[in-house]
């Protein structure tokens, strides 16, 4: 193997690392009753230094772990955070509730959730989920994931990721 050949290799190993290390979003999703603009998540891992380019992806890592200072309120940290970026087409309708649903990887095929009731409903919205502390360390990284923004049973709109069944 040359040397121009292991340089190249090497570099795309890296890039494939830092791929996984780095925050995504994916594509706004229109509805029935509302629209989801972006599902931004971040994946915070221990033993992973944040690697990037970009200053914007170390400045994330570094917000996160802001006022962790013993190594167990470091590690309470690691984990996934999530943020959705919604609206609702009819804001004076009532309160909606913002639901996460997501699997883990030592879990199996148990279905986790976490919702939140906003009452006061803007013209955009972003709602906050995180999957840290014992929850993450205990049942390890998320696989699957599924948002949907609910107005009583009536589901306005829900965007999931791909390995979501």
């Amino acid at each position: 193997m040359t040397t121009l050949s292991r340089l190249l290799c090497l570099r795309l190993g890296c890039l494939a690392l830092l791929s996984l290390a780095l925050p995504a979003c994916s594509s706004a999703v229109q509805g029935s009753g509302g629209r989801i603009a972006k599902v931004k998540y971040f994946h915070l891992m221990e033993g992973q230094p944040i690697m990037s380019l970009d200053p914007a992806m170390i400045f994330e890592g570094q917000r996160l772990l802001h006022g962790a200072v013993t190594a167990e309120e470091i590690k309470e940290r690691f984990g996934h955070y999530y943020s959705v970026f919604w609206k609702a087409d009819d804001r004076d309708a009532g309160p909606v509730t913002v639901k996460l649903e997501y699997l883990q990887a030592r879990s199996g095929l148990k279905k986790r959730v976490q919702e939140q009731v906003v009452d006061d409903i803007r013209r955009s919205n972003v709602s906050k989920f995180q999957v840290t502390g014992e929850e993450y360390h205990k049942s390890g990284r998320v696989t699957a994931w599924r948002v949907s923004v609910l107005r009583g049973t009536e589901e306005l709109v829900s965007q999931q990721s791909a390995l979501w069944n």
